[in-house]
């Protein structure tokens, strides 16, 4: 039997969470774990809580069953769902479904990225799973406009059972999916775009007349045409990005030869 720990950054209530599960027991016999942070924890990284202790709360989900809630960030999450909950290495470990694309080199502080590279580090299967959602449906965070999580969750399912078929040579398969793919969108092997948001920083004013700060930026469209950025959004076709743990420069001997004689002079 297959076994199968699922993290979501988004919280252990995500809907994402209770689609995709779903949608892996159609395709395999598994046992399927869920550990989740108790809040949102987006855009943290991989991020571990080494000077705070942390709490695990068994949770009842919405459709009956049973998962995790961990007081602390996706990466703790893996970290007790292996050496805590299941007491070994899983086969797999699936990050999302989470709610917005994870795209470009931005990815390092993704903390839908940070659990699926922390599941590899401990030798796992790995694989992180996102779907785009515009601007207009973030509603959703306020209970408005729910999102079907069904369709993406059986393309990431079957993007699972492609990667453990073919025993795909990478750490981590990162997956985007665009807003309204179906089963029949192509899926294309992409490589990180250098940016997928530009970065804006807004300044306000508080009651007292101090500064205060967001940081936020507008989504990038225009990029190289095969980079995920460019095939997500312009082109609406699902993107995969085969990812290393091993972020040394792709060209060390050549860099090793132009610049170690310099740095021992």
């Amino acid at each position: 039997m297959l076994d199968i720990l699922l993290v979501n950054d988004d919280g252990i209530y995500s809907n994402g969470l209770i689609a995709l599960k779903d949608a892996l027991l159609e395709k395999f016999n598994a046992r399927i774990t869920i550990v989740a942070p108790t809040n949102q924890q987006s855009g943290i990284g991989r991020a571990i809580s080494l000077f705070e202790p942390l709490r695990v709360t068994k949770t009842k989900l919405a459709d009956g069953s049973w998962g995790y809630a961990v007081s602390g960030t996706p990466t703790d999450c893996v970290i007790l769902g292996i050496y805590e909950i299941l007491k070994k290495v899983p086969d797999v470990v699936i990050s999302g479904i989470n709610v917005g694309e994870n795209l470009g080199t931005e990815i390092t502080t993704s903390g839908t990225l940070g659990a699926a590279f922390e599941g590899s580090h401990h030798g796992a299967k790995a694989i992180a799973s996102s779907l785009q959602v515009t601007s207009d449906h973030l509603k959703f965070r306020e209970g408005e406009t729910p999102i079907d999580f069904t369709i993406p969750a059986k393309i990431t399912a079957n993007v699972v059972e492609k990667m453990l078929d073919c025993d795909f040579p990478c750490d981590v398969v990162n997956l985007n999916i665009p807003e309204g793919a179906t089963e029949k969108t192509p899926i294309e092997i992409t490589r990180l775009a250098r940016k997928m948001y530009t970065t804006h920083v807004e300044e306000r004013v508080d009651p007292r007349g101090r500064s205060y700060y967001w940081i936020d930026g507008y989504p990038i469209l225009e990029e190289e045409e095969d980079t995920d950025v460019y095939v997500v959004r312009r082109k609406r076709h699902i993107s995969l990005t085969p990812l290393t743990l091993d972020t040394t420069i792709k060209n060390l001997e050549e860099f090793k030869k132009k610049y170690e004689r310099i740095l021992n002079e």
